[in-house]
């Protein structure tokens, strides 16, 4: 689908936001895994699926690079070209149990993203699903939150795609050189250029001293005031916006997903009505699932803290990597009116896009990154102030095909940093989906929430005009539609 990728463009080490998120890894609590689940028309052939593969994992370097942590910190950790690099860990295939489901692919997803991903080996996999109804297939794409965040992962992994069924064929890209780097020998590289590091960040230390030293000489009072300025506004982005709620507050290991699929139009539409964008209304969709669910179990809330990741990157930065902050909102669930619900989760994501300390986490990172674990855990817990994170990921506008078989659907699973549940829309072909990923400790009733999830969006395209569009359940039977697809897209 692209030019072939500059490998050159990456960096070779890990960035801070990147190593706390590799570390991640080792503890069930804050894995960072993230998960593309494709429904697809057909089921490809296995040894084209696997070539695409292998001629991606040659363009988009990232795909067969490991990370290797110095012993000791005296270097920033590194990704290498992995010398033992073997296709056939990363590229799988299962079949499920005929007749397959939807609800079956998810329910794997779901183990797989509770399964640490190698961190001795490149941070991905992609595996295969046969034995759908029809001859549809699945694909699950599994990629650790260090390697890159989800726009990100766009752009990564755009060679894996075509733009037809059967293009012509493109020649095999040439295999990267392999590159053999202990933590030993990286620890050593740190240590022989520790003088020149010292005494660079001693001259960068300096004139940042200089330069802060002349402004407060010659603007005292702007100075003080934007150091002040910035302390508070830090506070207001680290602190939860809102209490949490009573319902959600227990933690676990064991996850579960939901999904919906709405025609892209009809999203835009209902938004266009109630005077916003389509993330406000996906907001105010998920606000009126959460309030639903709440009293029909007799809790009812005015509102939840609810975190909204937000994408930093701009057009010049590479793929790999993460670029992005977050939004923390005061969810207004006890709104009932979903147009008033629309413009109050505009206003806050307006006002809080706006604080100077926005992204006052990626500049902790550096000291966070090298933190003993047990102290960063403790950290991490105790600023988690969500209960529901919400993301929202544009990937490609048209139809896409792997391996000859056509893209219906496209769901997107997060991880769950803390959280009760992580949501993600994503927007693809001409459809959006909405995933809710939740922690079974804090989402008891799953057959309750599922259907008040579908009732939550459909609110929100009633405003879209009559006859009102609806959103269709992709993996759990509507309560009232016992006759709703065994799987999405047909």
């Amino acid at each position: 689908m692209t030019e072939p990728f500059v490998a050159s463009g990456l960096s070779d080490e890990l960035g801070p936001v990147d190593y706390l998120l590799h570390r991640g890894e080792a503890n069930p609590r804050t894995r960072s895994g993230i998960m593309a689940l494709e429904l697809l028309d057909s089921t490809p052939d296995w040894e084209r699926f696997r070539t695409r593969f292998e001629n991606a994992s040659r363009r988009v370097l990232r795909l067969r690079q490991k990370v290797v942590v110095p012993t000791l910190p005296t270097a920033n950790p590194r990704w290498v070209v992995d010398p033992d690099f073997n296709l056939d860990f990363h590229v799988r295939r299962v079949r499920v149990s005929e007749p397959g489901t939807l609800r079956e692919v998810f329910d794997l997803a779901d183990l797989i993203l509770q399964s640490p991903l190698d961190i001795s080996r490149p941070l991905w996999t992609a595996t295969l699903v046969e034995g759908l109804p029809d001859g549809k297939a699945a694909t699950l794409l599994h990629v650790s939150h260090a390697v890159t965040d989800g726009v990100g992962g766009v752009e990564m992994f755009a060679e894996i795609y075509d733009l037809e069924r059967d293009p012509p064929a493109r020649p095999t890209p040439p295999l990267p050189v392999p590159q053999d780097l202990s933590g030993n020998d990286l620890m050593r590289e740190g240590f022989n250029r520790l003088p020149i590091a010292v005494v660079g960040s001693a001259l960068n230390a300096l004139s940042g001293a200089v330069s802060v030293a002349g402004r407060a000489i010659l603007e005292p009072v702007s100075t003080v005031s934007g150091i002040v300025n910035y302390a508070v506004s830090g506070m207001r982005v680290l602190n939860r916006a809102a209490e949490p709620s009573p319902l959600l507050r227990r933690r676990s290991l064991a996850t579960r997903s939901e999904a919906i699929d709405i025609p892209l139009s009809d999203l835009h539409k209902a938004a266009k009505a109630g005077g916003g964008s389509i993330n406000d209304a996906y907001l105010a969709g998920l606000s009126g699932a959460l309030r639903r669910y709440h009293e029909a179990l007799g809790v009812p809330i005015g509102t939840l803290p609810m975190a909204v990741p937000v994408s930093l990157r701009a057009d010049a930065d590479t793929a790999g990597g993460n670029r992005f902050t977050g939004v923390n909102l005061a969810a207004p669930i006890g709104t009932a009116d979903p147009i008033s619900r629309m413009q109050k989760i505009r206003a806050q994501m307006t006002q809080r896009r706006d604080e100077p300390a926005m992204n006052i986490i990626g500049s902790m990172a550096p000291v966070l990154s090298v933190l003993p674990t047990a102290v960063l855990e403790g950290i991490t817990g105790s600023v988690v102030g969500a209960d529901v994170q919400a993301s929202n990921v544009p990937v490609y506008p048209g139809d896409t095909y792997i391996a000859g078989a056509k893209v219906l659907r496209q769901y997107g699973i997060g991880p769950l940093p803390g959280v009760a549940m992580m949501v993600v829309l994503i927007s693809r072909g001409g459809w959006c989906t909405i995933t809710v990923r939740y922690d079974r400790a804090s989402v008891r009733d799953e057959a309750l929430f599922a259907q008040c999830l579908l009732e939550g969006f459909n609110e929100i395209l009633a405003l879209a005009g009559d006859p009102a569009p609806r959103a269709v359940p992709a993996s759990f039977v509507a309560q009232a539609d016992s006759e709703s697809r065994s799987v999405s897209g047909s």
